[in-house]
């Protein structure tokens, strides 16, 4: 059996540092429908906003009202011009969930928080490592430039970057990583970042990992 565990799950519910990505507070409706509205809009969210460094989506419901949370380090991208962007990416929710059989409460919105420190952020830092590696630079250069910026921010003190697949177009996979600075994985205190997404380059698939430490959350009281 494997030690390895999430490490945004590891520290959901009693330590504190976590909440849940999706809060339901409705007293109607299926467990079911409820998991397949959310996945489909977190779908949806992935393609249409790719390459807009969006970190985190957050969906909050209750009977009447249905609210997604956009955390990105480029508001205006998605905005626009009069808040067109935000109107356009409705439209085009509702317009899915309608093909899928699946209805939204009567108050849908979308609200777009700006990240203040993108450096500290692990999903901004996987889609800038991300882009390097669409543009085809070279994955080493990389992940040396990506550890060295974010080290330098005072909010992190540790930081591990890893990427796998055919790297450089390589015929035979492999695993590369580059670490900085402490990474406490099994501590429950640390507030440590971990993102997990993909690079689509024309070889093949590249997977991206990120784990950045930010150090320790004790309780206030």
């Amino acid at each position: 059996m494997t030690k390895i565990v999430h490490p945004y799950a590891h520290r959901l519910g009693g330590s504190g540092i976590r909440d849940w990505k999706s809060r339901w507070s409705s007293t109607t409706g299926s467990y079911i429908q409820f998991l397949k509205t959310d996945t489909f809009v977190r779908e949806y969210l992935a393609k249409a906003l790719k390459g807009k460094y969006v970190s985190d989506v957050e969906i909050e419901r209750d009977d009447e009202n249905y609210k997604v949370v956009l955390k990105t380090s480029r508001s205006g991208m998605i905005i626009g011009r009069g808040g067109t962007g935000v109107e356009d990416l409705k439209t085009g929710i509702v317009k899915m969930l309608k093909k899928k059989g699946l209805e939204l409460p009567k108050n849908f919105r979308i609200e777009v928080e700006d990240i203040r420190s993108p450096e500290s952020d692990a999903g901004v830092v996987a889609a800038q490592v991300v882009e390097g590696l669409e543009r085809r630079l070279p994955f080493r250069r990389v992940l040396k430039t990506t550890v060295e910026k974010v080290m330098a921010n005072r909010d992190v003190q540790g930081i591990k970057v890893s990427v796998a697949g055919r790297l450089g177009g390589a015929e035979m996979a492999r695993k590369e990583y580059l670490i900085k600075g402490r990474l406490p994985l099994q501590t429950f205190r640390a507030d440590i970042d971990y993102r997990h997404v993909e690079a689509n380059l024309p070889y093949g698939v590249i997977g991206v990992k990120v784990w950045i430490y930010r150090g320790d959350v004790f309780d206030k009281k």
